[in-house]
């Protein structure tokens, strides 16, 4: 196979990849194993940190070390309670990028940047974008409502070319891409990238069970949903019996449930109870959340284990973007990447031709 075209952006000269598409932190998911693929094919892999216990996350950033020497990173929850402590450990191990799913205090950017890591939290909104370029970040990824997990009402198509137009730093587009053609489309509206996490936990890479792999390729355009029944903020996911059952449940049928899912993350993440609480305080300041929204968050984690990890869609929920309708084969990292990345530079051409004097 030759090698595939090289698109320089602001992202790859910021990484130090070969190519500018990141595998999206996904918890449950984004392992060391998908990383180290996703490093190998030239792209950005983000390891996803929040369903892990911090030796669990320094086991798993020693493992792609020793794989790859390609640059990787580590998504953060900013709103944790140990999360100075995470960034002194991707400080410790020489990780290259830091990503977070919400703005990070300013002293852990001035933490991370003054010992040369980039940092890259994800927003959906111009106003947010804007306050963390002025607290020194240096690019943010922008999801569209196509997204899936947590997500916004605003599609990627008007969300990025707005904060593009409002920031300058480096925007990488998430939130409706799976090829060359999107990657192409997210280059022309002035983003350095695109961010991918349906796309790669579709991949023979992915450790998430084959049976469910299927699962996935068996939904259409309308096979997602948006529900604030999981965890009290809208959350897309695959609208399986499960999704569609909790999003016909009242408040008190999902109380027992939820709040012995919540006992069992507590017990899985190992944190005292005073840490447990700890942590749940910090998220309530950072997101804003109700207490009555706080209950359903720390049932999130065990619900998506349920359905990635353990294979059980009856008692667990599937993240996944409208893209999932896109999708109907399962490459290896490589072969996705190449393709992506040929692809695009097809489509850049394509269009240059067609420029007149």
């Amino acid at each position: 196979m030759t090698t595939p075209p090289m698109i320089s952006t602001a992202l790859t000269q910021l990484t130090g990849v070969e190519h500018p598409i990141v595998q999206t932190g996904m918890g449950w998911v984004a392992g060391s194993r998908l990383v180290t693929a996703t490093a190998q094919a030239g792209a950005l892999g983000i390891l996803a940190s929040a369903t892990m216990t911090f030796d669990e996350l320094e086991q798993q950033i020693i493992k792609v070390k020793e794989r790859t020497d390609r640059p990787f990173g580590v998504n953060l929850r900013a709103d944790a309670g140990d999360a100075a402590e995470r960034v002194e450990l991707l400080i410790r191990h020489g990780v290259k990028v830091a990503s977070f799913a919400l703005a990070p205090r300013r002293e852990l950017i001035d933490r991370l940047k003054e010992n040369d890591i980039v940092v890259i939290p994800s927003i959906g909104a111009v106003r947010h974008a804007e306050k963390v370029a002025a607290w020194g970040v240096d690019a943010v990824m922008v999801q569209g409502g196509e997204g899936g997990g947590h997500t916004g009402a605003v599609p990627t198509s008007i969300l990025l070319p707005s904060v593009v137009s409002a920031v300058d730093i480096p925007v990488i587009a998430a939130g409706g891409f799976h090829d060359g053609r999107g990657l192409a489309a997210a280059l022309a509206y002035g983003a350095a990238g695109v961010g991918m996490g349906t796309r790669f936990l579709l991949t023979s890479d992915s450790a998430v069970p084959e049976e469910i792999k299927q699962r996935y390729l068996g939904f259409g355009l309308d096979g997602t949903v948006v529900t604030t029944k999981a965890d009290g903020m809208p959350h897309r996911l695959l609208r399986t019996e499960f999704v569609e059952g909790l999003e016909g449940s009242s408040g008190l049928s999902r109380l027992v449930p939820t709040m012995r899912r919540s006992l069992e993350f507590k017990k899985f993440s190992g944190l005292s109870w005073p840490a447990f609480l700890k942590d749940g305080l910090s998220m309530k300041k950072a997101t804003g959340r109700s207490w009555a929204q706080m209950s359903l968050a720390a049932n999130t984690p065990m619900l998506l284990k349920a359905g990635l990890v353990d294979g059980d869609t009856e008692a667990g929920m599937l993240a996944a973007g409208q893209v999932v309708g896109m999708i109907d084969d399962l490459p290896s990292c490589e072969d996705l990447v190449d393709r992506i990345v040929r692809d695009a530079a097809d489509q850049l051409r394509r269009a240059a031709a067609q420029l007149i004097g």
